[in-house]
């Protein structure tokens, strides 16, 4: 198998990996750009280049930023290649990818994953019906079809997602019966005393506050202090209502379709498959590379930028990622460390007020308990359908961390790989144990970390 060289290989054309790319190509590095989606843009900028909805009021200006961002894939240092899934990465930065049902391999000096974020796993009673879908869903189909969600439609959860998809459904002419606000009261009291940092970001700040005015304006129902969330099937085990409790209230709404949030974490499963150092981040309850202030890894050469090194937004990300590929120019000796920091310096300024403001954001949208360690009778891995209870009861028998609980059940085994379920399954147990989450760790990831056929497999071997 032919093998080709580049300086910078980049896993992802989110912001940052675009932003990453332009700027490589523009100091004169030669960049694979690797992204398993058909389009450029990410999960943020899903279907930029021809989003669906013909009115542009409805995803908005922010949507819109990203077209600003592929200029890169026109840059001749830049090989883009849409539809190539990354599933194996070797020490010597070789990087295994399918492309058209075929395998490739490509060889990098450096390698920068920009893999992003996915929606936290929101695991309560009744999660798993047909109905039940994620607002990031819900939003992709939005941005991608111009589909909106069958109706009656409720939304549920806590963070700043749920109000801009509410937002937006609504601008497409969706009827919401309400929005059921899961985040717990004591949040706000912890949340205050960020909020000297978050007015670093005023215009972020602003917004939030006139996605509420929107909503309000549009008398949408927005029920607040809500918990003990629980989907309710027919007969027929499809979606028919949601109950919930607001104060000591127990009430049910009736509903076809049930979209929740409960924030995003960063996508790990590359990063932990190549060994590299994770750090616990108690405000985001999630795991997070351990990088520098160029994020570089645990492992010289492999940079990790945007939401899969930390949540802290597009514009973060975008900023992230041309730090990133400044440091790379650096240490392939394209830059000089005086040009490196002159042009590093407006986005270093740009990610630290981007950043000022999530401690505020972190501590308000903490997940609430009941979504971190569900009710004994919760689905927690939907592919094996192991309980929450299930989970407590193994470790009652000996079972120390996630990665016994292949053994005892095959939780992280299915066809997801843990990344519905590994947070859940190491909060669980640490709290069954009365430990920290970190003492509990994580699944261990290993290569292939996408599905593959034994044909690309066979792709991959010498002639």
């Amino acid at each position: 198998m032919n093998v080709i060289d580049y300086d910078l290989a980049i896993v992802g054309a989110g912001p940052a990996g675009l932003a990453a790319a332009a700027t490589a190509a523009d100091a004169g590095l030669k960049v694979a750009l690797l992204d398993e989606q058909n389009t450029p843009g990410g999960q943020i900028y899903r279907s930029i280049r021809q989003p669906a909805p013909a009115d542009e009021r409805i995803l908005g200006p922010d949507y819109y930023h990203g077209r600003s961002l592929l200029g890169a894939l026109e840059q001749p240092g830049v090989d883009y290649r849409p539809g190539s899934t990354v599933w194996a990465v070797d020490e010597d930065l070789s990087l295994c990818l399918s492309q058209d049902g075929q395998s490739r391999r490509v060889r990098a000096r450096r390698l920068l994953i920009a893999t992003g974020a996915q929606e936290r796993p929101v695991p309560f009673p009744g999660w798993t019906l047909p109905g039940v879908m994620t607002c990031g869903a819900a939003q992709i189909l939005l941005k991608s079809s111009a589909l909106a969600p069958a109706q009656p439609l409720v939304l549920a959860g806590s963070g700043p997602l749920l109000l801009l998809i509410a937002a937006q459904l609504h601008r497409a002419g969706v009827r919401i019966e309400a929005i059921l606000d899961t985040t717990p009261r004591q949040h706000y009291a912890t949340a205050l005393k960020h909020l000297p940092g978050a007015l670093r970001n005023l215009p972020l700040l602003t917004k939030g506050l006139g996605l509420l005015r929107e909503l309000k304006r549009a008398g949408i129902r927005r029920l607040t202090n809500v918990s003990a969330l629980e989907a309710v099937a027919t007969s027929d085990g499809n979606l028919n209502a949601v109950r919930f409790n607001r104060g000591k209230e127990r009430r049910e709404l009736p509903c076809t379709t049930l979209l929740v949030h409960q924030g995003v974490v960063p996508n790990v499963q590359l990063t932990r498959a190549l060994g590299l150092a994770h750090d616990r981040d108690e405000l985001q309850q999630c795991w997070r590379p351990a990088i520098d202030a160029w994020g570089e890894s645990s492992r010289a050469g492999i940079f990790v930028a945007g939401d899969s090194a930390g949540i802290a937004g597009a514009l973060a990300a975008e900023a992230f990622g041309r730090l990133v590929a400044l440091q790379a120019a650096h240490q392939l000796g394209h830059l000089s460390a005086a040009e490196r920091d002159t042009r590093a310096r407006q986005a270093q300024t740009e990610l630290g007020r981007q950043r000022a403001i999530r401690p505020f954001l972190d501590a308000l949208y903490r997940p609430a308990q009941a979504f971190l360690t569900p009710p004994d009778e919760t689905i927690v891995c939907r592919c094996e359908e192991v309980t929450a209870g299930e989970l407590r009861r193994m470790v009652d028998d000996g079972c120390r961390g996630p990665n016994q609980t292949k053994a005892f059940c095959r939780a992280g085994m299915g066809p997801c790989q843990g990344r519905l379920c590994g947070l859940t399954v190491s909060q669980v147990i640490a709290d069954q144990r009365g430990v920290p989450v970190d003492e509990v760790g994580y699944y261990q990831v290993r290569m292939p970390i996408k599905p593959l056929t034994l044909g690309e497999l066979a792709d991959t071997c010498d002639a």
